[in-house]
């Protein structure tokens, strides 16, 4: 059915730092009211958060919509991936939720790919070779460090989970989602029993995985919303912002912010052995392989500091070469990287180091999109270019330059609130998602034209890669 304008739906970005709340027009697209509230992360190896803060925060964000957010007739709810939230009897959390940049459950990712097949047989079954940052590491380090809080955990859940559990009463997760855990076979589409049993974590406990188009629940009494309002399954950051830019099969993505993000929908099934490549499902029906680097636009502000530029002080020329794995490195797989620079000169210059660190950090990007892409893609399609680096001159460029494509900047803003809108839209009007995003125009912006690909820059950084990573790869 069509929805006419003043038909309104909420659409909520909870990320690691922060929960945005969107009330959306149905008909346009329109952001009629919008809302944030912040949350708190522990530092260091220890990413924790009390999932509470953000319930908190959702209901802080829906109150500064003001008296608009009540007509909202549906609400779904776009998260922070792969976080392990542990619940008790009453719903209240058993700990601290584990976010997805907690690393201290390397020792048992690098245990359960051996002990599970090794790591051809874990992307068969499930689609991805395990990362620290999935959710089945994370109960793993609970079951080994922290035995009697497990032993306490009467449900588990990924933080959009928590938040629409918090909205309906009932325990629903999504396919986009669940691809994320590493316990979800997507081969099967259903949770997978070996792995649960090899975890020691019971299938009861975790959530329903609501299928594409199915409501969660409804809104319950008592909330910032309108008792009864639909609940669209929600799901993961990711495969929300892959919605609210509306993305054709074959379309690639490139997301710069502190970690740099490349994916595509396809509707084939991904299964990247070498880990590469996570093969997460899309918030529909397709498939959304993915690939992530630690190292992006956080990295390249550190080098300008360093040198004392701005960020968009670079200069062309030079031979020079730098890695900037300020962090180790996820692609490629450097986890125990520092920063490399090969080639430095009397005469080069705080510029051209400078563009030699965006050309390192485009350089691992470029590389992973070539994974992602399957062979029925349009390589010479723009390139949409999102995140906050995306509005800068000196990525747009090095972007365009190593990669010879044309690039496109969508001019739409909070894209995971809006994918998640445009979920609750299409719950009203039964349109997929993508679709609906599509007739809002969210990925409408400027094209800049494709450049001459450099060809001897990528040549180079790769050597210097290559030749690099006995070094880089040490503990």
């Amino acid at each position: 059915m069509s929805a006419s304008e003043g038909t309104y739906v909420v659409g909520v970005d909870s990320s690691t730092q922060s929960t945005k709340a969107l009330v959306v027009d149905v008909a346009t697209g329109r952001v009629v009211a919008s809302g944030q509230a912040k949350h708190t992360v522990t530092g260091g190896d220890r990413r924790e958060s009390d999932p509470r803060q953000w319930w908190d925060a959702l209901c802080a964000a829906l109150e500064q919509c003001g008296d608009v957010v009540r007509e909202a007739k549906a609400i779904s709810v776009g998260g922070q991936q792969h976080g392990l939230v542990t619940l008790d009897a009453d719903g209240d959390p058993v700990r601290p939720a584990m976010l997805w940049n907690d690393v201290r459950s390397a020792p048992q990712t690098r245990r359960l790919i051996e002990e599970l097949g090794g790591p051809e047989a874990w992307a068969e079954r499930t689609g991805s070779v395990p990362s620290t940052s999935f959710t089945v590491t994370k109960w793993a380090w609970l079951m080994e460090h922290e035995p009697e809080a497990a032993a306490r955990v009467a449900a588990v859940r990924l933080p959009h989970d928590y938040l629409t559990e918090r909205l309906t009463g009932e325990g629903t997760t999504d396919r986009g989602d669940a691809s994320g855990t590493g316990w979800w076979a997507s081969a099967t589409e259903e949770y997978d029993a070996k792995t649960l049993e090899h975890i020691g974590l019971d299938a009861a406990l975790l959530p329903r995985v609501v299928r594409p188009g199915e409501a969660a629940g409804t809104v319950r009494s008592g909330l910032p919303l309108a008792e009864g309002v639909l609940v669209a399954p929600g799901t993961g950051d990711n495969a929300a912002a892959a919605l609210g830019l509306g993305v054709r099969p074959g379309t690639p993505v490139m997301s710069l912010g502190t970690s740099g993000v490349v994916y595509a929908v396809t509707g084939r099934r991904p299964a990247d052995p070498t880990g590469t490549v996570a093969g997460f499902a899309a918030a529909n029906d397709g498939w959304l392989p993915l690939a992530c680097t630690l190292n992006c636009t956080l990295a390249v502000d550190r080098m300008a500091e360093l040198l004392g530029l701005d960020r968009q002080a670079v200069e062309p020329g030079s031979g020079v070469t730098m890695l900037p794995y300020l962090d180790g490195e996820r692609t490629p797989a450097l986890p125990h990287a520092s920063g490399l620079i090969h080639g430095l000169r009397h005469d080069t210059t705080p510029g051209q180091l400078l563009q030699a660190a965006y050309d390192g950090a485009v350089h691992s990007l470029l590389a992973a999109l070539d994974l992602v892409l399957d062979e029925d893609a349009d390589r010479t399609s723009p390139l949409l270019l999102i995140g906050g680096g995306a509005r800068g001159d000196a990525w747009r460029n090095t972007v365009r330059r190593l990669s010879g494509r044309p690039v496109q900047i969508p001019q739409a803003q909070e894209l995971v609130a809006l994918g998640a809108a445009a979920q609750a839209a299409g719950l009203l009007t039964g349109e997929d998602p993508a679709a609906v995003a599509r007739r809002w125009n969210t990925a409408e912006g400027p094209v800049l034209d494709a450049v001459e690909r450099d060809d001897a820059a990528l040549e180079r950084i790769g050597s210097v890669l290559s030749a690099a990573t006995p070094l880089l790869d040490r503990p």
